[in-house]
């Protein structure tokens, strides 16, 4: 026992997509730093790309657990990425549910050599894991993709739709959120899709909810966000946990892994180096947009022609991640395009690009992954949410903090697959990279990015958050 307590370790379980597995990996490099042994539990396709990232690191170690067989899931899908459509997600979900007894094989050989972790980290997705973390007497910390603020206006938002008798399907209407102020204006239109009826009894729905009351029976919850950034919403949320369970802000996670080496081991190191070389050559500072739309997002070939017309138009120097791999250029759009705008179909590193000095904004659809490493990096973003909480992450960003401007959706005429017209693409580049509303959103995100780097520095909120956890873990062994 003394010596698990010189030497504490901890096991992350990360949910299998991209954006829930990224900030897991980026804390783990935060533990090992502190010398806290590490061990990540996944299935074979994702310890590929997972083993690379964490290479050079001795106190992570990768656990392989087999992806169980599901007749309703293609053959080969490890991980969202691998879906056909997201018409696959609620099977993978529930696929993952058959993770338990294979974890439960591990977590049994720890335990025969004497080295069960001091907790496990497992995401939001994951509740079932709760159920073997006390089999083995093992506390469980719930990590939720989300942002505070994000994460506790849904909850909210869902148990007073579950208890009120009566609510409105209007989505002009302000949703009855009590517990939580908000200093702008909220509507039911802003909440994910299924938060705001009064029946959550669908498949999707009641997996949420078995994952939430898992969740509210968990030691406690890590949050990839910085106090000061979220600090206020906090207390709103830590009511979701029982008996006084503590939220952890311990983010931004991006900013543990300053080392460069997925790009040493990656596949796309040519890439990377090509884009590099084509931003040097914009030698103006903060003269170039971003634009990604992260890997979730289903985009039509008729909208993406919308965004590069959008972005002709602006004439703003662009560098676009485009995630289809059926869309073309629009005739005659490349000669044009020649010294103005970088296409890629490939994977980049985000948080590099976003810090490179040439890059003044960035055009995304406001993931909270997205919308760290842009804060982080100083850099403004011109807002386009398109699902799950991403709308209210856009809201907090361009209305709570004033360090973006919001894309207006104003609609071309084929609107059955354009929600977004060139002509507000447009507006929305140029307020952001040469207006006013830009500027000062400019100022806000760089001043906020100074912060979110002081939050991770040792003696920063964020630094000491996770001192404080790995202190009280170690403390709750001994009683």
């Amino acid at each position: 026992m003394a010596s698990q307590l010189e030497k504490p370790h901890v096991v992350i379980f990360p949910f299998m997509a991209h954006g829930h597995t990224l900030p897991l990996l980026h804390l783990s490099k935060a533990l090992s730093q502190r010398h806290i042994k590490v061990t990540i539990i996944t299935t074979p396709s994702n310890s590929i790309s997972i083993s690379k990232y964490i290479a050079n690191h001795t106190f992570i170690n990768l656990v392989q657990i087999p992806f169980p067989p599901s007749p309703g899931l293609p053959d080969g899908c490890e991980n969202t990425a691998d879906l056909p459509s997201m018409d696959f997600y609620l099977s993978f979900l529930l696929a993952t549910k058959h993770f338990q007894e294979p974890f439960e094989r591990v977590l049994r050989q720890m335990s025969e050599s004497n080295s069960l972790p001091i907790c496990v980290i497992s995401d939001f997705f994951l509740g079932w894991t709760l159920a073997s973390c006390k089999a083995f007497g093992i506390p469980r910390l719930v990590f939720n993709g989300m942002g505070v603020f994000s994460m506790a206006v849904v909850k909210i938002a869902w148990v007073q739709a579950e208890t009120c008798e009566t609510y409105s399907n209007s989505e002009s209407d302000r949703p009855y959120l009590p517990g939580i102020e908000i200093p702008f204006v909220l509507t039911c239109a802003d909440l994910p899709e299924g938060v705001n009826i009064p029946h959550h009894d669908d498949p999707f729905s009641q997996f949420l909810s078995e994952a939430a009351e898992a969740e509210f029976h968990s030691w406690g919850g890590i949050v990839n966000s910085f106090l000061e950034l979220e600090g206020n919403y906090v207390s709103s949320l830590e009511p979701f946990y029982q008996n006084g369970a503590k939220v952890w802000c311990a983010g931004p996670l991006c900013l543990y892994d300053n080392s460069g080496e997925c790009f040493r081991s990656s596949l796309h190191q040519h890439q990377h180096e090509v884009i590099l070389n084509w931003l040097d050559k914009h030698s103006v500072p903060a003269s170039v947009i971003f634009v990604s739309f992260g890997t979730q997002s289903h985009i039509s070939a008729a909208q993406l022609d919308e965004v590069v017309y959008g972005l002709e138009e602006a004439g703003v120097p662009f560098l676009w991640v485009v995630r289809s791999n059926s869309w073309s250029l629009p005739d005659g759009m490349e000669e044009r395009l020649k010294g103005k705008g970088l296409i890629t179909r490939q994977w980049v590193h985000q948080p590099a690009i976003l810090q490179h000095p040439t890059i003044g904004g960035f055009l995304s659809h406001c993931g909270w992954n997205s919308v760290l490493e842009s804060l982080s990096a100083g850099v403004p973003i011109l807002a386009w949410p398109m699902l799950a909480e991403q709308t209210l992450n856009a809201k907090f960003l361009v209305e709570g903090l004033h360090a973006g401007v919001e894309l207006k959706k104003m609609q071309s005429s084929e609107a059955e697959v354009v929600c977004v017209s060139r002509e507000a693409i447009c507006r929305g580049v140029k307020e952001l990279m040469e207006g006013c509303t830009g500027r000062i959103a400019r100022e806000k995100s760089q001043a906020l990015g100074e912060v979110a780097r002081q939050a991770v520095e040792k003696g920063g909120s964020s630094y000491l958050s996770l001192t404080k956890l790995i202190d009280q873990l170690r403390a709750s062994q001994l009683n």
